[in-house]
């Protein structure tokens, strides 16, 4: 990616969790794709996870929110575990890139997959080790073709070196393999009326803001292909409540739950969801 040929799409995105500075979104025309500017140094990201809010690093059901969180990502999980089986019916090797606290490496272990995970967030792994979870340090420690199944559910936009990372994705796959990629989608609806409050925009944790175009591009580098894509539509009333509060330091409920409704039924015509599942595979 040449940075110099990168035109601004967004000023002043604020990071509402830790930091509460400010940063750009710019578009690279070749991926269609949106990259945080300036991007925190690799050493550095760390320290942007550090706050009790950081929900996906937590089991904690502490308000109303928390509780609908949780009862709507149970429901997701045994959804991702059918989706994979569905792609995969002969269970074999599943690693889960950013595990966060193993509840979907748990429910996949349940239900006869040998499981591997990848976790940064030291607080998340112990969570998940205490559900059994077996982990790799890094991508580098699996042998090539290694694994029937690669998840990513909202991982790859956290991601440091984006094409290195496609390309290792690739190398980590059995040749009938799938690889199943969650990410934000920055032509939503719910992307566009919100601009620059938008939650899943979330930087500068989110260094990748993806559209349909920009998935289907990179994966074609390495010789693969999205072969469907599948939408979250949990995820427009998610966001919509957090972008509410990013917005007007208040949830809104009914208005986010309007805004998400219409991004739905306004996906339903242009097929822009919130969120999509892309199912990729060798071609």
């Amino acid at each position: 990616m040449n940075n110099s040929n990168h035109q601004l799409f967004l000023d002043n995105v604020k990071d509402h969790t830790v930091s509460h500075t400010s940063f750009q979104l710019r578009y690279d025309a070749e991926l269609d794709l949106l990259h945080t500017f300036p991007q925190p140094k690799e050493d550095d990201l760390g320290k942007y996870y550090e706050s009790d809010d950081y929900i996906s690093h937590t089991d904690s059901k502490r308000t109303l929110f928390e509780k609908a969180y949780h009862w709507v990502k149970k429901r997701a999980l045994q959804q991702k575990v059918k989706l994979v089986e569905k792609q995969q019916p002969k269970k074999g090797s599943l690693l889960d890139m950013g595990c966060g606290t193993g509840d979907f490496l748990q429910l996949a272990h349940q239900s006869g997959w040998k499981t591997t995970g990848i976790e940064p967030n030291a607080k998340a792994k112990q969570i998940a080790a205490s559900k059994g979870a077996s982990f790799i340090s890094s991508t580098t420690e699996a042998a090539s073709q290694s694994f029937d199944a690669v998840t990513l559910w909202h991982v790859l936009e956290h991601l440091p070196n984006l094409e290195a990372q496609i390309k290792e994705l690739q190398r980590l796959l059995k040749t009938d393999g799938t690889l199943l990629i969650a990410v934000p989608n920055y032509k939503s609806f719910d992307a566009v009326y919100y601009k620059e409050f938008w939650a899943a925009y979330d930087v500068p944790r989110h260094l990748w803001h993806f559209s349909k175009t920009s998935i289907q591009r990179l994966v074609e580098q390495v010789g693969m292909e999205v072969v469907s894509i599948r939408p979250m539509k949990f995820d427009s009333f998610y966001v919509s409540m957090l972008s509410e509060k990013y917005k007007t330091g208040k949830m809104n409920y009914l208005k986010a739950f309007c805004v998400g409704l219409y991004s739905n039924w306004k996906a339903g015509q242009t097929k822009e969801y919130s969120s999509h599942i892309y199912v990729i595979k060798n071609k």
